[in-house]
């Protein structure tokens, strides 16, 4: 547990979204305000009034360290707030309540922030990972899906046959599948890409009968101006890609 500007964890699947809570500041913080200051103060439950007080710096510079964030100087920026969303969809991904709870597993496909998880009830037994879905005009298909065919070592029969390892079909020629490629250009063909890892994993937890959800709409990149970009676009563009260092665990409580 942290003591000021606190990132507090549950257990591994826990359902309550984690919790910032500050208290009173212990050492000088002289960061000004920024762009992200009215939604860290939102988000750490401090007065949201979009000034920069020394409560206010010396929680979000807690953040920041907590986060392995540098430079930690309480500054309000994009990074931040960023990591913040990160954090928050790998501990509690299902906080908006938008995939359904069944008894059964559900495989949520969350097109609006580009993630994609397993739960079970309200429990999350496959945790949040990057995926790439449909590129305009070969959007992924939303609503109910059902996985009625997997293949370890399939080929695409449609795209020059590019390699599907992994693959798990829902809806016609959409599926599951892990790629060799960047998750973070452009779009797919229409299938839910994640790392070849990921998928392995996934491809291992489901069987022909499951049930997916896929719901949201992926967002444009806020390549212009990315202070403007909305929560689910910065998750989208950040979760476990190349904007996020290896030796930050997104899999592990922060302590």
């Amino acid at each position: 547990m942290l003591a000021t500007g606190l990132l507090q964890a549950g257990p591994t699947n826990a359902v309550a979204a984690p919790s910032f809570v500050a208290s009173a500041p212990a050492e000088s913080c002289t960061a000004n305000a920024g762009p992200y200051q009215r939604q860290l103060e939102k988000r750490l439950g401090l007065p949201v009034d979009g000034r920069m007080s020394q409560a206010d710096c010396v929680a979000i510079r807690k953040v920041q360290r907590d986060l392995k964030l540098t430079p930690a100087n309480g500054f309000p920026d994009l990074k931040t707030y960023r990591y913040t969303l990160v954090y928050d969809a790998s501990r509690n991904p299902n906080a908006g309540k938008r995939c359904p709870v069944r008894t059964y597993r559900v495989t949520c496909v969350d097109l609006s922030r580009q993630i994609l998880w397993v739960q079970k009830g309200t429990k999350v037994v496959f945790r949040p990972v990057p995926v790439r879905s449909g590129r305009p005009g070969l959007e992924t298909r939303t609503g109910w899906q059902r996985i009625y065919r997997k293949n370890r070592t399939f080929f695409s029969t449609v795209y020059d046959g590019a390699p599907m390892p992994f693959s798990q079909f829902f809806n016609g020629g959409q599926a599951l599948h892990g790629t060799y490629k960047d998750l973070f250009e452009s779009g797919s063909g229409g299938c839910v890409n994640m790392y070849v890892k990921d998928a392995e994993r996934l491809y291992r937890l489901l069987g022909v009968g499951d049930r997916l959800y896929v719901f949201g709409r992926k967002p444009n990149r806020a390549v212009g101006n990315p202070d403007a970009a909305k929560a689910d676009a910065i998750v989208a563009d950040a979760f476990g890609g190349h904007l996020i260092p290896v030796d930050v665990p997104l899999d592990d409580p922060l302590r």
